[in-house]
């Protein structure tokens, strides 16, 4: 396929494995100390899935009984729209309160948000972050998680210092990638950003797997991306495919989640197999 053109440089990736503690996810430190699963959902590319897989997701885990945080990095803010609530005015990230008055109950007893802000200036500041304040703020988000069992953050379709600041402060990284053409390009940069982390010596991130979305089984196309992602990356694809469904496009706009919008549609039921997937996954 075309698509693989320019691919070889991405090295082999094989699936995580790590201690974990009584909750699902849940790393114990020394001295009984315990860190959230945190789960960055990140791909520089746009329209693939992220917003969608992050909400979704963390809906479907929140039912399945973790206690769960939502953070939304994107300065679009579809995470925070999609769960009908409004941005902030200023991003919490850069406020000088505590993150955790920041926190918003949703309409899942067990799901929170900490919502994103459209702030010209708070977007700016964000994006162009040093590194060294990257971590800082990375260590200001993860400081304020040790409440919750899983947090799932979703980034904007970037390799800058948002996306950086998000990985720097999860335990894994789950890349959303859509079933079209063109769907392995770029990703030897995603990937070398995440080694990058990965090599810092106070990071706990690790690869946590790749998400195959908009995925249509009638599509001769989509066979061939979804075969051709399989043999380059093996394990670390996730079984579950997220299949092209106008009812994930629709749930956004009632506030909810497409589990509970359409709860019979087919992104429902691969939204609920792929929370699945990643309760399993530790």
């Amino acid at each position: 396929m075309g698509g693989r053109q320019g691919t070889s440089t991405i090295p082999p990736l094989k699936s995580h494995t790590r201690l974990v503690g009584d909750r699902v996810g849940t790393t114990w430190l020394a001295g009984g100390f315990s860190l959230p699963r945190v789960i960055c959902i990140a791909n520089q590319k746009g329209g693939v899935g992220k917003t969608t897989t992050a909400l979704n997701l963390a809906c479907a885990v929140s039912v399945a009984g973790q206690k769960t945080l939502l953070v939304d990095l994107d300065p679009q803010c579809n995470a925070t729209s999609g769960l009908g609530h409004r941005p902030d005015e200023r991003h919490a990230l850069l406020d000088t309160r505590p993150l955790r008055e920041s926190f918003r109950e949703t309409y899942l007893p067990n799901l929170w948000l900490l919502p994103g802000a459209r702030s010209f200036e708070d977007v700016d500041a964000l994006a162009n972050s040093s590194d060294s304040r990257s971590v800082m703020l990375a260590a200001h988000l993860a400081g304020s998680l040790g409440s919750f069992d899983q947090v799932l953050i979703d980034c904007p379709p970037s390799l800058g210092a948002l996306t950086r600041t998000a990985l720097a402060s999860a335990s894994e990284v789950l890349m959303p990638i859509q079933c079209e053409y063109f769907a392995m390009e770029g990703l030897a940069q995603m990937i070398e950003v995440i080694r990058q982390v990965i090599g810092r010596s106070n990071s706990r991130l690790e690869f946590g797997g790749i998400l195959l979305t908009m995925h249509d089984a009638a599509l001769e196309l989509t066979a061939e991306v979804d075969r051709e992602v399989r043999d380059f990356f093996g394990e670390i694809v996730f079984s579950t495919v997220i299949p092209r469904d106008a009812a994930a496009a629709e749930a956004p706009s009632h506030g909810r989640s497409v589990i509970d919008y359409a709860p019979r549609s087919r992104a429902a039921r691969a939204y609920v197999e792929l929370c699945q997937e990643v309760l399993e996954r530790v």
